[in-house]
């Protein structure tokens, strides 16, 4: 909250003629004197000050109000003055771990006085011009966020609309395969901005597909080993096309690409990685791939039912897979079904 414009000064004192303070502490300032700390606290519960000045006496405990208004959040960093009493040294050391900014004590000088509080109050409202700079420039970062990250999303939006292009599949897929890696993290115990991050890079897991030649990508029967080597290497031509970006997402995206063909027992592709030498977010997303691919209708298979092929996984965890990612892929199962039920109502609607 910043500095309150009026009163700018507020002076609690049990004096019954607070005027010479007035006059010493705000000759151009706007007052308000207060007589106890009830009614300071009141005051003060819902406005800040550019100076709070407290006169301790026998009836008011100046110390105690400093703690009572430091437990305001919006007086945590305002500018409080105590005018204190008795032994100098002892005073000064309670003022200050009450929280008190600056500490004044008899005899008292106007003069000085004078100065302390100009300079409490040239400090509040320096510092209150800071917080409001620093909340102008956190919005304007966080606007510049959103806005990088919207840019983000349509450029993996258009790339996964040229794979389309390809594979008028390739949407219904990847978005299961999303589906499933947010599923799979949730298990895992990441966090779900985590989860979505890794959910939207992986829909780029087959983006190196676009070099591939349709004479490959269609084929009805098996490859041959030439056409084999030829669509493995779309996990390194995604990771080229992604790895240099700028941004944060494209790289996860290009570390998907390059391992999500990666296996477990180190026997998979590009690097023949094993364990967790693999990234996590490759060893996730291929789960959620291969699952998706083996319950999915192509032109040289049909679809497996759900439940044989989440059999598969288990069978195929810690040689293929990472055991922790099936775990959590099957803890969430429930999920999953009712997200391929989701899909394939969206298909035939």
């Amino acid at each position: 909250m910043p500095p309150a414009a009026d009163p700018s000064v507020i002076i609690v004192t049990a004096r019954p003629d607070a005027g010479a303070l007035v006059r010493i502490v705000s000759p151009a300032h706007t007052s308000l004197v207060l007589a106890t700390a009830p009614a300071a606290l009141a005051a003060l519960g819902g406005q800040a000050a550019d100076l709070v000045l407290i006169e301790d006496s026998p009836t008011l405990d100046g110390f105690a109000l400093v703690r009572d208004l430091r437990c305001l959040p919006h007086l945590a960093g305002a500018s409080l003055m105590l005018i204190g009493t008795g032994d100098p040294a002892v005073t000064r050391r309670r003022a200050l771990e009450a929280g008190a900014t600056d500490v004044v004590l008899p005899p008292l000088d106007g003069f000085d006085l004078q100065i302390r509080a100009r300079n409490l109050i040239a400090l509040a409202r320096a510092q209150g011009t800071a917080r409001l700079q620093a909340a102008d420039l956190a919005r304007e970062r966080e606007q510049a966020e959103t806005e990088r990250a919207q840019r983000e999303r349509e450029i993996i939006h258009r790339l996964i609309l040229a794979a389309e292009f390809r594979d008028d599949q390739a949407g219904d897929h990847l978005t299961r395969v999303a589906g499933c890696v947010i599923a799979i993290a949730d298990g895992l115990g990441l966090s779900e901005e985590e989860a979505n991050d890794i959910a939207l890079a992986s829909t780029m897991h087959d983006i190196g597909k676009i070099g591939v030649a349709d004479s490959i990508l269609r084929k009805a029967g098996p490859l041959t080993e030439e056409e084999r080597a030829e669509m493995m290497q779309h996990a390194l031509r995604g990771y080229r096309m992604l790895n240099d970006s700028a941004s944060p997402l494209l790289r996860l995206a290009a570390e998907i690409a390059l391992t999500h063909h990666e296996r477990w027992d180190g026997t998979g592709y590009p690097r023949g990685l094993e364990g967790e030498a693999i990234p996590l977010t490759g060893r996730i997303t291929a789960v959620a791939d291969v699952f998706d691919a083996l319950i999915s209708d192509r032109v040289y298979k049909p679809g497996w039912p759900p439940e044989q092929a989440r059999r598969f996984l288990e069978e195929h965890a810690g040689t293929h897979f990472d055991p922790a990612c099936v775990r959590a892929f099957v803890s969430r199962w429930d999920e999953i079904v009712a997200l391929i039920a989701e899909r394939r109502a969206s298909q035939a609607a």
